[in-house]
């Protein structure tokens, strides 16, 4: 188990240039693996979920570069979806290796799911430019979450990051002890999960389900809107 560090308080920061991306998905479901055998859903798309969007879109095995997150959703439900549990021994080849029903096998599980999903990234530096460059010209299809959850881009358009004090914090991720708004609540998310799938970095993250204002923040940044911008790390 990995966590992120906390942010590094009293360190001079410099504005930095960067690419604010804007993305649109209908729908999104984004498991909580800390749930086992629980369909969980998370409020929020993980930072590892993003940095997968991201890498699509640069055909990079993994993005690792710092980059600021905030998402929102309009609504959300619960579906009822068919699963098919696949035979790890290959057995029951009548039906591609699915488990026999007197087995095990086909459940109808409830999925959480998320409505019009709001996703806003920051992406700083020459990497940054890089990344937004390929979103103008995918490598693979952008995906928020699961294979069929397609999202689009809406706007890639430069930005300003300048050290701040206070900023409207809203829905953006930010390390534990980053702000204090009462409303915050802290998931534990993967941060970065590695190409062969075998390690997950986890960290715990600040969230808020409604809109905010403005707050004192620590380690954040506050771009050309007023909005607090935390750079977050795998």
């Amino acid at each position: 188990m990995v966590r992120r560090p906390d942010p590094v308080m009293g360190v001079r920061r410099e504005p930095l240039e960067a690419w604010r991306a804007e993305f649109w998905a209908p729908v999104a479901s984004f498991r909580d693996p800390l749930f086992p055998r629980l369909n969980h859903g998370l409020p929020v798309p993980p930072p590892s979920t993003v940095r997968g969007l991201l890498a699509a879109a640069t055909g990079e095995p993994a993005e690792t570069l710092p980059l600021g997150i905030a998402a929102w959703a309009e609504g959300g439900g619960v579906d009822a979806e068919t699963y098919h549990p696949i035979s790890a021994d290959g057995a029951n080849p009548a039906v591609a290796g699915r488990v026999r029903a007197i087995k095990g096998g086909m459940t109808i599980r409830d999925r959480p799911f998320l409505a019009h999903v709001h996703l806003t990234v920051w992406l700083p530096g020459k990497d940054g430019e890089r990344v937004a460059r390929a979103l103008r010209r995918p490598r693979w299809p952008l995906r928020l979450g699961r294979s069929q959850d397609v999202v689009h881009p809406r706007a890639v358009v430069p930005a300003v990051l300048r050290p701040a004090k206070d900023a409207v914090v809203d829905h953006a991720l930010a390390p534990v002890g980053a702000h204090d708004v009462p409303s915050a609540t802290v998931h534990r998310m993967a941060a970065s999960v590695s190409a062969d799938r075998l390690t997950t970095a986890w960290a715990d993250y600040l969230w808020c389900d409604a809109p905010t204002g403005e707050h004192r923040v620590s380690g954040a940044y506050r771009d050309g809107q007023g909005r607090a911008v935390w750079l977050l790390t795998p």
